[in-house]
């Protein structure tokens, strides 16, 4: 029988009174009427109940929808709001729950409604998000990479400059380090790094994009700074040239520091660094966070096993597989009394050569490839009596 434009009420009443004729089985009513035996027992039980007033559709409303929190929790919750503006209701709810743990809260869009009553949120276009196109990979533990880069610059009120250099645990999202820097030479950021891996230990990786001091266009991409880091014991690695999004986590770091920290700057450089400071308290410690499902970076993160001891160490080559190179002062290697440009920043260090099956020696400074010399240019040049020029 279908179900044709009956109500529902009438189709439910019908099969009630067939069942109670006693000359239908609970699956030929189902069979019958094309519904489940569970949402038969459940009209049953409602019909048993309270007759054909039960077989009526019941509100999908809240019993009780404005008594259930108190004034106080509201106003609690409104004065969270005030503190953290760009904190959203999910945020704020977690952050309820966490210090009042045996009260019960407003969920997410009860407490929005809330705060909309009040004009403390505003509606925003939802835009598509694109996907990465190099995720992150080995993101298994704290301190498997580390993201570092510079904000972008911005005026303090006395029109000071300032430019925050920001490191971050990917896999916790905790905060290592936000500090001004009134330079930003590989010497002044080394500097932020060594006390970052005295503090925290060593992590695997530091990921960056290919601007100085981070990167450059020479063999490897190879910088002074990316040098120290090698020779420090963590292996640097660098986003494709055009493609923020592969890091993406830091660069969406990047807007809360600038909504909660930076926007409106301070008068001063002082007052924004101990601001920062604030922030990097908060963002790690209270600030939950929803890609950690609402726990903060604080309470996942952990220090390095790798502790540093402060030293400097070159790499170190397996001679038995690959011959080893020093770099001259012109940046140059000698093979078969030829010269081979590589890098001049690498003056002094050691390059290991491995042999590939088209004859190339591929060159590497640790774990970082630089290049390769072809067959052609490794063959000697052919003596003659005649000296050349």
């Amino acid at each position: 029988m279908a179900w044709g434009n009956f109500k529902l009420e009438e189709q439910r009443q019908k099969a009630m009174l067939a069942y109670e004729s006693g000359h239908y089985s609970v699956v030929a009513i189902c069979k019958e009427f094309s519904i489940s035996r569970p949402t038969f027992y459940k009209w049953h039980s409602r019909y048993l109940e309270k007759q054909l007033e039960g077989l009526k559709d019941l509100s999908k409303a809240p019993h009780d929808p404005f008594t259930v929190y108190t004034q106080d929790q509201i106003d609690l919750a409104i004065n969270y709001k005030l503190q953290h503006k760009a904190w959203g209701p999910k945020k704020i709810v977690a952050l309820l729950k966490n210090e009042y743990p045996d009260q019960n809260w407003p969920s997410p869009t009860r407490l929005y409604e809330i705060f909309k009553s009040f004009h403390l949120v505003t509606s925003r276009k939802i835009r598509r998000r694109v996907p990465a196109t190099a995720p992150l990979g080995g993101l298994n533990d704290c301190n498997d990479t580390w993201s570092v880069d510079l904000k972008g610059w911005f005026l303090t009120q006395n029109g000071a400059k300032c430019e925050p250099l920001t490191i971050t645990d990917n896999y916790s999202r905790y905060l290592i380090k936000c500090y001004h820097l009134r330079r930003h030479t590989c010497k002044d950021v080394w500097e932020v790094f060594k006390d970052s891996f005295l503090e925290y230990g060593l992590p695997n990786r530091v990921r960056s994009d290919n601007g100085p001091p981070f990167g450059s266009i020479g063999a490897g991409r190879l910088t002074n700074l990316s040098i120290n880091l090698i020779k420090a014991g963590v292996t640097p690695e660098w986003i494709r040239p055009g493609h923020p999004e592969e890091n993406g986590r830091h660069e969406r770091f990047h807007l809360t520091l600038k909504n909660e920290a930076v926007t409106p700057p301070k008068a001063i450089l002082i007052l924004q660094q101990q601001e920062m400071d604030q922030f990097k308290y908060i963002y790690n410690y209270k600030r939950p966070h929803e890609a950690l499902s609402m726990k903060t970076p604080g309470s996942v993160y952990k220090c390095s096993t790798r502790v540093w001891d402060g030293k400097s160490r070159s790499p170190e080559y397996d001679t038995s597989k690959e011959k080893v190179r020093k770099v001259c002062c012109n940046g140059c290697i000698w093979i078969s009394q030829k010269a081979h440009y590589i890098s001049q920043a690498l003056e002094g260090e050691y390059v290991g050569l491995k042999m590939n099956e088209n004859e190339e020696e591929q060159v590497y400074y640790g774990p970082i490839f630089l290049g390769k010399i072809e067959k052609q240019e490794l063959e000697k040049p052919k003596i003659t009596g005649r000296r050349p020029r």
